[in-house]
């Protein structure tokens, strides 16, 4: 599996948006439907496997920090992908100089125990305010 993280710029919503994550259940996301080429917020990559975009990245800076996000395509989960994305969203933040990555899992989400579980397996410490936040290697100190 060969996995391409490709920046977008400026990042569009697009099919394999709505796709990913515009057609995700109800519960995980919550953002609105846009239209076909809309600009959308924050720095977005896509991850593309053999051309075929398999997940997204984004990532949104505050203060030194940075909210992310990642979508998966449902037929490539378990592959690796989302450590892959979780991966690089570090590396752009460290390259930012940025101290902490951080995620919030909606109360809503239908797999929020798992999906908490799965970033805890990859460094995130769960906080009492509901974020789930990792300090980036090679970020401020």
């Amino acid at each position: 599996m060969a996995l391409e993280w490709i920046r977008e710029n400026p990042p569009r919503w697009d099919a394999d948006k709505a796709r990913i994550v515009g057609d995700a259940p109800e519960g995980i996301f919550g953002l609105p439907r846009r239209a076909e080429g809309e600009l959308v917020a924050g720095e977005w990559w896509r991850v593309e496997e053999d051309g075929r975009v398999v997940g997204y990245g984004w990532m949104d800076t505050v203060w030194g920090d940075a909210e992310i996000l990642l979508a998966v395509d449902p037929a490539a989960r378990g592959r690796g992908v989302g450590s892959f994305v979780v991966e690089r969203l570090e590396a752009e933040a460290a390259a930012r100089g940025l101290n902490y990555l951080y995620n919030v899992v909606r109360p809503t989400h239908p797999e929020r125990d798992a999906v908490v579980a799965w970033l805890e397996g990859r460094g995130f410490e769960r906080r009492r305010d509901g974020r789930l936040v990792k300090r980036v290697v090679g970020g401020k100190r």
